[in-house]
């Protein structure tokens, strides 16, 4: 579980096809101080530490997680946010996070508002996930509040610690995004639905 309170950004060293799965290599400030089997967030996307050398940690993303996510996208060189999962005795700053994304979204517009930025998004909602405005979202593994929530697409405001801080700063108009929605109003989406049945 995680917060989806950034930790440090990692920058993508090596990337290895093996069969149809994607082995990523990244340089970090806390590469040093992972373990092997360790549970990290990549962009938001759960990964587990396969491999360590000097200031390096791997990871492997499947054909499932490849599909459903921004991974795929991924090029030698890019930045990517990195989160370490949750300590039991943590303070929960931001909101729950399970680093299992639901699916990509399309960055549509960006802005800067004298010293904070906003973003906007469109993502598919056949899938049938939903935001409402001030509820969480998880955005490249970022805890963030929605802004402008409509049936397809919604915006958020960042910070200029949040920018400089993460992956945003590298973000541009057609990015492919990483979302988690919330899991409390996923629960509460299901379970209407049902009702409703």
């Amino acid at each position: 579980m995680f917060t989806g309170i950034i930790e440090t950004l990692g920058q993508v060293t090596a990337l290895n096809k093996d069969q149809n799965n994607l082995n990523i290599s990244i340089s970090s400030a806390i590469s040093d101080e992972l373990k092997i089997d360790q549970s990290v967030a990549h962009n938001g996307v759960c990964l587990t530490v396969v491999n360590l050398q000097s200031g390096i940690h791997a990871v492997t993303a499947i054909d499932e997680t490849l599909s459903k996510t921004n991974l795929q996208e991924l090029k030698i060189g890019d930045f990517i946010n990195l989160e370490r999962c949750m300590q039991i005795n943590g303070r929960l700053d931001g909101h729950i996070v399970q680093g299992h994304v639901d699916q990509t979204a399309i960055c549509t517009h960006f802005k800067e508002n004298n010293g904070s930025w906003e973003y906007s998004f469109e993502y598919d909602p056949a899938a049938g996930n939903i935001t409402v405005e001030k509820g969480s979202v998880c955005i490249n593994g970022v805890s963030l509040t929605v802004v402008n929530s409509l049936e397809n697409s919604f915006s958020v405001a960042i910070i200029p610690y949040t920018y400089e801080h993460t992956s945003f700063q590298n973000l541009e108009i057609n990015s492919i995004v990483n979302l988690e929605f919330d899991i409390i109003g996923k629960y509460v989406s299901r379970l209407m639905g049902r009702s409703k049945s």
